[in-house]
Order: C-alpha cells, then sequence, then structure tokens
C-alpha cells in the first residue's frame, strides 16, 4: 500500500507566517512534502496564468446617435420633401406666412422663372353670399391696378371648394414690424415711406377707387424695403 511520506519539521518562524491567509512562496529553509509544493506551486501557477492571459480591455468604440434623433431627422426631410412637392398650378407652394379667418397664405416659387409669390387661399365653403360678393370685388380691383408701391395681383385659380389668389410677395413683411422693431423711423426714412403711400393712393383714387383699410399691417414692405399696399377688401366708389 501507499504510504504518505513523513513532512520534515517546520521552523516556528515560518509557522507564523504561513498563519497570515496569504500563501507566500516558501524559504530555501523550508522543506515541505511533494504533495503540499505540488499544491502551492499549482495555485501559484493557476492565478499567474490567470492574470497573464486576461486582456487588456479595449476603449469602447464611440457612442451612436440616440435613435430618437436619427428618427427625428428622417421626418424633418421627409417633411421639407414633401412641402417642395406640393405644387398649384406653375407653383411650389412652401411655407405658410399667414392666416385669416377663411384663408391662410402660403409662400411659392414658380417653376420656370424660380420667382417667389404669395398665394392667398380662401375655403369657399366658410364664404357666406355677403363674402362672395366682397371678394369678387377684390378681385376685379386688384386686377385693375398696376404700380409699383401696390401689391400686384398676378393670377387667379380656382377649386371645387378653394380659390387662389397669386399675388407679389413683399419679402420684408408689414411696416407695424419694422415700426416695433426700430421703436423710430429717421426722418429721411419716414419722408420716402410716407411719399410712396401718397403716391399709391393717388393712383388708387385716379382709377376710381377708395382703399377704407389703410393701416400699418396693410403696409408691407418688399425686398428693397418700398412700400407696397395691400388690404383686405379695396372697393369701388
Amino acid at each position: 500500500m501507499f504510504s504518505e511520506p513523513q513532512l520534515s519539521p517546520v521552523p516556528s518562524s515560518v509557522s507564523a507566517i504561513l498563519s497570515i491567509p496569504i500563501f507566500p512562496m516558501p524559504s530555501k529553509s523550508t522543506s515541505l512534502s511533494p504533495t503540499t509544493s505540488h499544491s502551492r506551486t499549482s495555485t501559484i501557477t493557476s492565478n499567474s496564468y490567470l492574470r497573464s492571459d486576461v486582456p487588456s480591455p479595449l476603449s469602447p468604440p464611440p457612442p451612436a446617435p440616440p435613435q430618437s434623433t436619427i428618427t427625428e431627422n428622417y421626418f424633418q426631410q421627409q417633411q421639407q420633401q414633401q412641402h417642395r412637392q406640393m405644387k398649384i398650378g406653375k407653383y411650389f407652394l412652401e411655407k405658410t406666412i399667414g392666416k385669416g379667418n377663411f384663408a391662410v397664405v402660403k409662400l411659392a416659387t414658380h417653376c420656370d422663372t424660380q420667382q417667389k409669390v404669395a398665394i392667398k387661399i380662401i375655403d369657399k365653403s366658410r364664404l357666406d353670399p355677403g363674402d362672395h360678393k366682397k371678394l369678387e370685388r377684390e378681385i376685379a380691383v386688384m386686377k385693375s391696378l398696376i404700380h409699383p408701391y401696390i401689391i400686384r395681383l398676378y393670377e387667379v385659380m380656382e377649386s371645387k371648394n378653394l380659390i387662389y389668389l397669386v399675388t407679389e410677395y413683399a419679402a420684408n413683411g408689414e411696416l407695424l414690424d419694422l415700426l416695433i422693431r426700430e421703436k423710430r423711423l429717421s426722418e429721411p426714412k419716414a419722408k420716402e415711406k410716407f411719399r410712396q403711400l401718397v403716391l399709391a393712393v393717388e393712383y388708387i383714387h385716379s382709377k376710381s377707387i377708395v382703399h377704407r383699410d389703410l393701416k400699418a399691417e396693410n403696409l408691407l414692405l418688399d425686398s428693397q424695403g418700398n412700400i407696397k399696399v395691400a388690404g383686405s377688401y379695396l372697393s369701388i366708389c
């Protein structure tokens, strides 16, 4: 039968070290049995192997953009493309630049000339008989007015439910916005705006027409800052 070999005596100094729960390498003066030596050697070798075999952690890849951002950008592109594709006659519709009780005004671009225009889209179902007569009169009056300081009516289109008034586009908005933004106009600038307004009104009166709604909201400014008279209704005297 197999007989376990006897262990050589361990010095007392080594015994104190071995009582610590860390497994140090035995000193050269210590004589251990083959079994004990093999066990400790295996433990140290195993731990060393695990430490040396574990690869160093790699740097993480850059974070991908959130899915919500990708989706939002996609839908914005789709909406912009859809707006560019909306077409009425020879015009591509763009953003909304005005709203009223029964109408909306859209910025649009002519397909061939790339000229910017404003298209007033009127819902006929919201007009009563009195409004229909006023609208017909407005269209007739605007067609007859051709002046550098009056909004020009280029074209009228009609469908079953809607009427489209294609007019000149005043890129700088209302005179009221200019007054709010600048608080007050310089004397030369005010004189020039007033001169243009007087010339426009004089022309309207020469056509036996009265503008019955003159106010800062109906005085528009083109890209050069010139007055452009607009209004809801122009009435024949």
